[in-house]
């Protein structure tokens, strides 16, 4: 067993609590502003309380929060390792929860910290980012979070209309055509039907929304950039040769799910997008499972969700797997929908995975033939078209 001092700490906007100790020794409790001198005189700390233990080795852990990772970075040039743990996982009594502290918290940090170290326990850790993929991901994530601000105004000018009882036109169409905007850039300047509060509330939420549509094409534009760079360019290709899956569903697909290779199949993956079935399986329960998890990234599984409709729209082989789990029951369309999803998920993971995989030269060995994999699978054989190109380049000896 190694010499540590070990560190839990509670974060907030305005202090950093610490509760530090060498091995299973008492903690010691000390705070410090969450400022860069505040964080200089941590190090300081951890430096110092380092040297009087003979140069243990200082190992910090902390949950992830809306701070980012900034805490991580500084610590790790600093050269202490830091782990950042998943607060969904930590273990929490009932009592806890009602009995809150920044001290308690950072206590029961520790704990978990020091069951990692000295007994081997799990350590609810998540992954941490490189920083290129974090501000790749702030493009992409503004660019959905303009989209969700539109689709607002939206509402909200539906709405309006709803309360003055004012309805469309015949003949404008579906949908926001440029016949029902030029109708409502009309309607804010007639004096009728509406009234002036009203015409000033629309006036106002048609200036927002065209505002907001050209904050989307300067963000997708941006976007497009993004996706022809060099560490992108090949994944975003291959994805967006799927069915239903544009440039944007790409980007977020990539910049939401990092580094694919931190994945060792596709229940992973399913899991970490939070599409697979809660369940509770106990003694003589066997057989309890319930709705989908719904953790991980919720912007990526809206965007599945989009691009599974379109895909049962649109492609007759996932149209038939939609209608294989509904079978004539309405009551089964969202458990179809979330099984397209997650077919999807798995096969874009497939996909950007290998999309940078060259195809390897033949190895001829003396003495031994060579046998290669035929070219169409065998009849009992159920391999997606995402993997295909994966599994002819390989070859069997």
């Amino acid at each position: 067993m190694g010499d540590y001092i070990m560190v839990g700490c509670d974060m907030s906007d305005r202090s950093l609590v610490l509760e530090a100790g060498r091995n299973s020794e008492e903690a010691e409790k000390r705070s410090f502003a969450n400022s860069p001198e505040g964080r200089r005189k941590m190090l300081q700390f951890l430096v110092e309380r380092s040297r009087e233990c003979a140069a243990a080795q200082i190992v910090f852990a902390y949950e992830a929060g809306p701070h980012g990772f900034g805490l991580y970075d500084e610590l790790t040039a600093a050269g202490i390792r830091t782990h950042v743990l998943a607060p969904s996982l930590l273990p929490q009594s009932v009592k806890g929860r009602k009995d809150k502290t920044d001290a308690k918290d950072a206590l029961r940090i520790l704990e978990v910290l020091r069951g990692h170290l000295l007994a081997g326990n799990r350590l609810p850790t998540v992954w941490v980012p490189d920083p290129i993929t974090r501000d790749d991901r702030e493009i992409v994530r503004s660019r959905l979070d303009v989209d969700r601000k539109t689709r607002r105004v939206h509402a909200q000018i539906r709405m309006l209309l709803k309360r003055i009882s004012v309805g469309k036109p015949d003949g404008l169409g579906k949908g926001w055509t440029n016949g029902f905007r030029a109708w409502l850039r009309g309607l804010a300047k007639s004096p009728s039907p509406m009234g002036s509060g009203a015409r000033i509330a629309l006036t106002s939420l048609l200036r927002q929304l065209e505002m907001h549509e050209e904050e989307i094409k300067a963000l997708d534009q941006a976007v497009a950039n993004l996706a022809v760079e060099e560490r992108y360019r090949a994944q975003v290709e291959r994805l967006d040769a799927e069915s239903g899956v544009g440039v944007l569903t790409a980007m977020v697909f990539l910049t939401e799910m990092g580094n694919l290779n931190r994945f060792s199949n596709r229940r992973q993956v399913a899991a970490y997008l939070g599409i697979v079935a809660s369940k509770y399986l106990t003694g003589n329960a066997q057989n309890r499972y319930g709705r989908i998890t719904r953790q991980g990234s919720s912007r990526v599984r809206a965007l599945l969700c989009q691009a599974a409709w379109r895909r049962v729209k649109a492609d007759p082989t996932e149209r038939a797997r939609y209608e294989r789990i509904v079978a004539g029951k309405p009551y089964r369309a969202k458990r179809a929908i979330v099984a397209c999803m997650r077919h999807l998920a798995i096969r874009l993971w497939h996909r950007a995975r290998n999309a940078n995989e060259e195809t390897p030269p033949p190895v001829p060995q003396r003495g031994r033939r060579q046998f290669a994999l035929p070219a169409q699978p065998r009849k009992y054989e159920r391999r997606s078209p995402a993997h295909v190109s994966v599994e002819e380049r390989r070859r069997a000896v």
